[in-house]
């Protein structure tokens, strides 16, 4: 379309761009940048998702979404309608960290108050945590296996993968037991409810503890797939201003265009009357009648020199098909998802005189099949044909254009009835293109999918009524009445299953535009300073209110728990008790103000540290906690779409229930994306000026590492939800890290944190 119209619209002064799968992103950006852009649809829906995952501005594609024009448009939004578009990633395969980490875990030694060790264990929130002497023996080990550089910290911000699949490891064997939690079953790690005792086979553990614990138990390590992105046409297509189609097929689904799109259906007349003819059905009772009678209706209608379209739903159909012809001794060609490859030449050729052509699903191939041959084609493969040469051609084509008109025009078979009557006039409709005469029947048999599901009992009784023999067929009015009731029905379902999808995708695209808004906004921000002290403010008000609730009595308050869940927050150790002691007058309000003073000040020192560095930090930061819970919550939203229909046992409404709960999710999503930016912010540690670029530019090589997988997927397939507990979704495995030389001395744990804050370096930069 594109090199036929280009010329025209350049012309008027109107550029055209190309978008193609494959493109380089310079050529892809010019193109999007073109007035007129031609491309398909999967193109656009994954360029949009893939923008909506860019790390700046700069490697984004589409520009806005003004006015679409979809060719063939009713199976874009309508047949694929129930197919969303999914950006999925396999997590990179860290199979053999796990195994090397697994294997320093059981010389780590459990703590007790009369000895030291390695790590304490918290049973009641089952987490366990490294000591001072634990860290140091990590740091060793790891050095020893080329893990660490000598004299490197686990604390670098660069090497916080390494600590997470240290905690990873270490959770795996103290927290979770063989038989207890999990049992081993055919080489896999199989998780038991805790409930019921009963094993979940397809459940994960999240953030790399399944991995782990396969690790342990010496099976092997499955790579986590998890879902990046996803949206579907339905809602893709509505974000344009504008939005139009054409088809020659849309007028039995007008509902359903204006239900869903808000757009009506026109027909417009055709351009010549039309002379094809369109018989009634014949019904057979079995495939083997059917297939005979086609048989014999090829073999008559080559006599009379008509080419032959025979439709097929299937390529296993088309098979049986061709078999039969070739035991018949009728010369054919067959067009389906094996020969895709000589679909051009098939075509081109497909109106000869007597030529047969066996197609699946012809209602895509798009292309006009020409009385008599492809004159073109013809000519093109002739090669330079000139004069006398190419008016022999030409003749030669009239000739047999001629006595295929006088044949009738093209035959069309179809061998079974499609669900859709759309999909059956798509296929009637590639004879009697632009007032070329042409004729069409469907052959069915009560052994058809459509008839024996909805339609067999009333045309068999049909059937039984007029006494009829084995090899004859029921040709009446009343039949194709009954069968196109039996679509109908079948076209009303699909509609209210799509229908359905909509409403509930519609509450995830709600989210999705607040979460990609957010995006945008934070692309656009060189510095994001003002919006992080906000956040950090929200954070730390809550902290408080969760051990100084508002309008409450001092005797009421839990000081010390405050103290702990500052110094784990916010990494820094205020003597909150202290204060109270010393001046009996520090109210609420007076507290919670000193308290956040204090938090932004010794941020503001680390600011003043690093350096102008922290705002490209500070934004790297946020961007990346926000992808990895918008990814985490697309899994957890999956999962609960998957298994809402059963409170509909509970006399619940599953729609309002889906709508309810998914609010919470993204209501805890928007928490945990302050929660975990201001805690990662707060225990990072910048020990150079240039490692804000080398975090940035790890980021950067660690997606384009990534396999980004396009796939198609059914709607209610969407890549499980891996959970831990409350159904936590999966985590991707961290990339591999890399390790850079140090600049300065490494500094103990325990000795004066560098920052000037008078601190120990583990109460302060030093603590995660």
């Amino acid at each position: 379309d594109a090199q036929w119209m280009g010329p025209l619209y350049e012309f008027l002064g109107v550029s055209v761009g190309v978008v193609r799968s494959g493109q380089a992103p310079q050529e892809k950006r010019a193109a999007y940048a073109c007035d007129i852009v031609y491309g398909t649809n999967n193109e656009f829906g994954f360029d949009y998702l893939r923008d909506n995952m860019a790390f700046s501005l700069e490697d984004r594609m589409q520009g806005e979404l003004s006015f679409a024009i979809v060719d063939e448009v009713d199976s874009i939004l309508i047949d694929e309608a129930r197919t969303p578009l999914i950006i999925s990633g396999a997590s990179e395969d860290s199979s053999e960290l796990y195994k090397r980490i697994n294997r320093m875990v059981p010389l780590l030694k459990p703590a007790s108050e009369e000895h030291g060790g390695h790590f304490t264990v918290d049973e009641k929130q089952r987490q366990v945590e490294l000591t001072e002497e634990g860290h140091e023996l990590i740091e060793s080990l790891m050095i020893e296996e080329k893990l660490l550089e000598e004299g490197d910290s686990l604390y670098a911000a660069t090497n916080l993968n390494l600590l997470h699949h240290v905690y990873s490891g270490l959770r795996a064997h103290v927290m979770f037991h063989r038989d207890v939690e999990y049992i081993v079953q055919d080489g896999q790690v199989v998780l038991i409810d805790e409930h019921t005792g009963r094993t979940m086979p397809g459940r994960r553990l999240s953030e790399g503890l399944h991995q782990a614990i396969e690790a342990k138990e010496g099976v092997a390590i499955q790579s986590e797939s998890q879902t990046l992105a996803s949206t579907t046409f339905q809602n893709y297509f509505r974000l344009y201003g504008k939005l139009a189609g054409m088809t020659g097929t849309a007028d039995t689904e007008a509902f359903e265009f204006r239900q869903i799109y808000g757009l009506e259906v026109l027909v417009i007349p055709t351009n010549v009357p039309q002379q094809r003819k369109d018989l009634n059905d014949l019904v057979y009772l079995t495939t083997e009648e059917k297939f005979d009678a086609i048989v014999a209706d090829v073999k008559d209608s080559m006599e009379k020199g008509a080419p032959v379209l025979v439709g097929t739903a299937s390529v296993d159909t088309s098979e049986q098909l061709s078999r039969r012809f070739r035991q018949a001794g009728i010369d054919h060609k067959v067009l389906n998802a094996k020969y895709h490859a000589q679909e051009a030449e098939i075509i081109a050729q497909a109106g000869r005189p007597g030529v047969v052509t066996i197609a699946t699903n012809m209602a895509g191939r798009g292309t006009d099949i020409v009385l008599g041959g492809n004159l073109e084609a013809e000519l093109a493969a002739a090669g330079e044909v000139i004069g006398e040469q190419k008016a022999q051609l030409r003749q030669a084509w009239e000739q047999r254009h001629q006595q295929v008109l006088e044949a009738g025009g093209l035959h069309i078979l179809g061998t079974e009835r499609h669900e859709s009557r759309r999909i059956d006039n798509q296929l009637r409709g590639r004879a009697g293109r632009q007032g070329d005469p042409g004729l069409s029947r469907f052959y069915l048999s009560l052994d058809d999918n459509l008839m024996r599901i909805f339609a067999s009992e009333r045309v068999k009784g049909f059937m039984q009524a007029l006494g009829m023999e084995k090899g004859e067929a029921i040709e009446h009015k009343m039949v194709t009445n009954a069968i196109e009731k039996a679509q109908r029905k079948v076209e009303g379902r699909n509609f209210d299953i799509r229908k359905q999808l909509l409403e509930y995708d519609d509450v995830a695209n709600d989210q999705r535009q607040i979460i990609y808004q957010q995006r945008d906004e934070l692309l656009g921000e060189a510095d994001i300073s003002e919006t992080i002290t906000a956040i950090r403010r929200d954070v730390v008000n809550e902290a408080i209110d969760s051990f100084i609730p508002p309008m409450s009595v001092e005797e009421q308050w839990d000081v010390p728990a405050l103290e702990k869940q500052l110094e784990a927050e916010f990494a820094i150790s205020l003597p909150v008790a202290q204060w109270l002691e010393a001046d009996n007058s520090l109210h609420e309000e007076a507290l919670r103000e000193k308290i956040c003073a204090e938090v932004q000040t010794a941020y503001d020192a680390k600011c003043e540290a690093v350096g102008p560095a922290m705002r490209r930090i500070e934004k790297q930061i946020m961007l990346q906690v926000l992808d990895t819970l918008w990814k985490e919550h697309l899994a957890t939203m999956d999962h609960l779409r998957q298994g809402i229909h059963l409170r509909a046992y509970a006399q619940k409404n599953p729609k309002q229930e889906y709508k309810r709960e998914s609010f919470e999710l993204f209501e805890q999503l928007l928490k945990s994306l302050k929660d975990e930016v201001v805690k990662f912010l707060s225990h990072v540690q910048i020990q150079r000026q240039d490692e804000a670029q080398q975090i940035e530019r790890q980021r950067r090589e660690a997606a384009e590492r990534e396999k980004l997988a396009f796939q198609h997927d059914q709607a209610s397939g969407l890549a499980p939800a891996a959970e831990e507990e409350d159904a936590a979704p999966a985590g991707e495995a961290p990339p591999v890290p890399q390790t850079f030389t140090r600049e300065q001395p490494k500094v103990g744990r325990n000795e004066p944190c560098p920052c000037g804050s008078g601190k120990k370096y583990k109460q302060c930069h030093g603590r995660l």
